[in-house]
């Protein structure tokens, strides 16, 4: 049996599920004041939230130092992407050719591979790719990401990269046989997970085919379908199915933009919804999927619009990115919300709705005020937030920060995704736009 990393890191079960922070500095504790902070259950105004150390303290703690934050930005929980490919990041996206959809994921992956667009992308290394992808997620407010691939391709780069990928999981890349084989099969990567109290994660039911369409028969045969799942995509999930994942109490990652542009057609989002199932949001990959978490929930409430003719709630897309990603990942004890004791991932954004959900629902990157992972500030404006950084900003290694300047405000930025724009552009031979870098260069 060949486990997924090592055992040492196992046994040390927060540097497992939260690298990010080892070793980084951060100041000792601060208080974010006069502001709306959004909370599991209130939107509360002129409010204060104490960070001590990577963590949110309980109220009426004394902070070392105070940044008033004020009425025209809200504070949220940094955001969590459920499922992204942070190998493979990279833009024009790739999809069917006329209205010839895909009757599953393979031939997408045929075409990808035989395109001009997955050629230029072989000019990078996969180390810029995570990079890439570590800097999308953070551009949209993102503290935790869920990695599309397998532990063997990411370990290199999680400790580096200036987000969170979630550490503990095991994994099936897809229950069929058609699958790319990933791990050590369905049922021991299964079982590792309960035995570990993980996520199990698999893309299912994912295309029209027969054995696709019984994604859900084949995890419950194997007796594997069960609350440790995060089922990725689920467009092929009959009323049934729903019934028995929600009876299971696994959970659902949802990438309509992906989806609709391979199948033309997404999860049944409103019955999983009214089943009570988790459901969390997902960007999948830029090939095909929205430029970043902020997109996609634009993206995901103009699908269920135009499916359903009413709206998604802006809460409920909250939820989403949030609380139930959380949930899905059993993380929820430790991030997902801003509670005292849980890990102080925070996100600020401009305020220009006065309903604090639909602020966030419409929100875009230049919006993002400020992004702290685990009590370390890795993006903000810097006339606003720059005490929280050391007084020198000197040329950038991975672990120190640069300045950029993005909607025409002056940031700081953990790390130096300028110059790594810049290493792109000079790879693929001429000024590469890629979306979800929205900076000036």
């Amino acid at each position: 049996m060949t486990l997924f990393f090592s055992e040492e890191l196992a046994e040390n079960r927060e540097k497992a599920l939260f690298p990010f922070s080892q070793g980084w500095a951060t100041v000792d504790s601060y208080a974010l004041t006069g502001t709306t902070i959004v909370t599991p259950s209130a939107v509360r105004a002129s409010s204060i939230l104490v960070v001590n150390g990577d963590k949110i303290a309980e109220p009426g703690a004394k902070a070392g130092r105070e940044i008033r934050v004020g009425p025209d930005s809200v504070v949220y929980p940094a955001l969590i992407n459920s499922h992204d490919h942070m190998r493979g990041n990279y833009l024009p996206r790739v999809g069917p050719k006329g209205d010839a959809f895909y009757e599953n994921w393979l031939p997408w992956d045929n075409d990808l591979k035989s395109s001009g667009v997955y050629d230029e992308r072989s000019n990078l290394s996969v180390e810029t790719l995570y990079f890439l992808s570590a800097y999308k997620n953070l551009f949209s407010g993102v503290a935790t990401v869920n990695d599309h691939f397998p532990h063997k391709f990411n370990e290199p780069f999680i400790d580096r990269l200036p987000v969170r990928v979630i550490r503990e999981y095991c994994l099936a890349h897809e229950c069929s046989s058609y699958d790319l084989k990933w791990g050590d099969g369905m049922e021991i990567e299964h079982k590792w997970a309960v035995e570990r109290d993980w996520p199990f994660i698999t893309h299912l039911e994912e295309g029209f085919d027969a054995e696709a369409q019984d994604g859900v028969g084949i995890l419950e045969r194997a007796a594997c379908l069960t609350e440790h799942d995060l089922l990725i995509h689920c467009i092929g999930f009959s009323d049934e199915d729903i019934k028995k994942v929600k009876k299971a109490g696994a959970s659902v990652s949802w990438c309509p933009a992906s989806n609709m542009l391979m199948f033309n057609t997404t999860c049944k989002i409103r019955k999983l919804l009214a089943a009570g199932v988790n459901v969390a949001l997902g960007t999948d990959s830029t090939h095909t999927g929205s430029v970043n978490t902020l997109s996609e929930m634009k993206f995901a409430r103009e699908t269920y619009r135009q499916f359903y003719g009413e709206e998604l709630p802006a809460k409920t897309l909250f939820e989403m990115v949030t609380r139930n990603a959380a949930k899905a990942f059993r993380i929820l004890a430790k991030t997902g919300s801003l509670e005292p004791g849980k890990l102080a991932d925070i996100s600020i954004f401009r305020r220009r709705q006065e309903d604090a959900y639909e602020n966030l629902a419409q929100a875009v990157p230049e919006d993002l005020e400020l992004l702290v992972i685990g009590g370390i500030p890795v993006l903000g404006l810097e006339a606003v937030y720059g005490d929280l950084l050391p007084k020198d900003l000197s040329p950038s290694t991975e672990k120190s920060y640069s300045r950029i300047r993005m909607g025409g405000r002056a940031y700081f930025v953990l790390g130096n995704p300028g110059d790594l724009y810049r290493g792109v552009r000079k790879a693929v031979g001429f000024p590469k736009k890629l979306d979800y870098l929205p900076f000036d260069v």
